[in-house]
């Protein structure tokens, strides 16, 4: 028996951040470098882009949301790369 686990089930289960708690994870104060993006927080730790805390102007550590929708290069999609470690409140 296959057993299925739906998008809202994983949403449910993941923990919840404050900004606060988000902006330790900025590589510097700790090692996990993430980044939160509508709401879900990303690992981007393994990325080399993102090695020092930061990727072009952007820093880890805080919600990117305004700030990819109004000029990234790419499409929200890159995240799919990522594992989502939580929750922003």
């Amino acid at each position: 028996m296959t057993s299925f686990i739906s998008m809202a089930d994983q949403t449910a289960e993941l923990k919840t951040y404050t900004k606060n708690q988000l902006a330790l994870r900025n590589g510097q104060d700790r090692d996990e470098i993430w980044v939160a993006y509508q709401g879900q927080i990303y690992d981007v730790s393994r990325s080399r882009l993102w090695r020092r805390g930061n990727h072009y102007e952007h820093w880890a550590g805080q919600d990117l949301t305004a700030e990819l929708d109004k000029d990234a290069p790419h499409t929200a999609n890159v995240f799919d790369n990522f594992p989502v470690v939580g929750q922003l409140l």
